[in-house]
């Protein structure tokens, strides 16, 4: 008896202004990036090295969709970040040489299922169905760094039905973009294709079905998903 094999899909992105896409490979975040985050989260915002953890590429929700209210949980949380899109392989990145692998920036949100997260910190077991669910890593356009330059500071927001939540300044981040690369590519060889969640600020907190999740980098576009009934 033959079996059959159905491809996958790749997962992209939009590019603004490019009839292109950005094709998605591995996505990489940071936790715990932001000072005022961490000590929401129960942590000590010291520079201890940063740590990693990791989303399906499939999980992506591209800007005006929805975001299907995920099984399982009870506290679903928004949590908006820069997102650093990789062009160029690298390996023990050089600091000096960093920014020289950066195709561009989006703006994303890291979507998180809180209570089966804490329950897995907890308990010392991977953050794995807290964080790397379907639908769980919403982004924006990319915007070629040719084009918007390397972003360091500048406002990162979001609102939840129009309500401010979360607001700070990128410069405030622990553990700069540079510093990012240079240390994950210590730990896996970063590839085109490669996106990177830089970490939230504090406010992140609960959303639900109907609520309209809006947030924006300065200099990047808004984005913007509305969470859904359950699949």
């Amino acid at each position: 008896m033959s079996e059959t094999i159905f491809p996958g899909t790749i997962s992209s992105v939009e590019i603004a202004g490019d009839s292109r896409r950005f094709p998605v490979r591995r996505i990489y975040c940071v936790g715990r990036n932001y000072a005022e985050h961490a000590r929401e989260m129960g942590k000590d915002p010291t520079r201890e090295a940063p740590f990693f953890f990791q989303k399906p590429a499939d999980a992506i929700v591209a800007n005006d969709v929805d975001v299907p209210y995920p099984p399982r949980t009870a506290n679903f949380h928004h949590e908006i970040e820069l997102v650093v899109a990789i062009g160029k392989a690298g390996i023990r990145v050089a600091p000096e040489h960093a920014l020289e692998h950066v195709w561009g920036y989006a703006v994303g949100n890291d979507y998180t299922r809180r209570d089966l997260q804490l329950a897995a910190r907890e308990n010392g077991r991977p953050w794995d169905v807290g964080k790397g669910f379907d639908h769980s890593a919403a982004i924006s356009a990319v915007h070629s760094a040719r084009t918007v330059g390397h972003i360091d500071h500048g406002r990162i927001w979001l609102e939840v039905n129009g309500k401010l939540r979360q607001q700070a300044d990128i410069r405030d981040l622990i553990w700069s973009v540079p510093e990012i690369i240079v240390e994950l590519s210590t730990l896996f060889e970063l590839m085109p294709g490669d996106l990177i969640y830089t970490g939230t600020p504090a406010g992140v907190g609960a959303v639900t079905v109907g609520d309209l999740v809006t947030g924006g980098v300065e200099g990047l576009d808004e984005i913007r998903n509305t969470v859904s009934a359950p699949r």
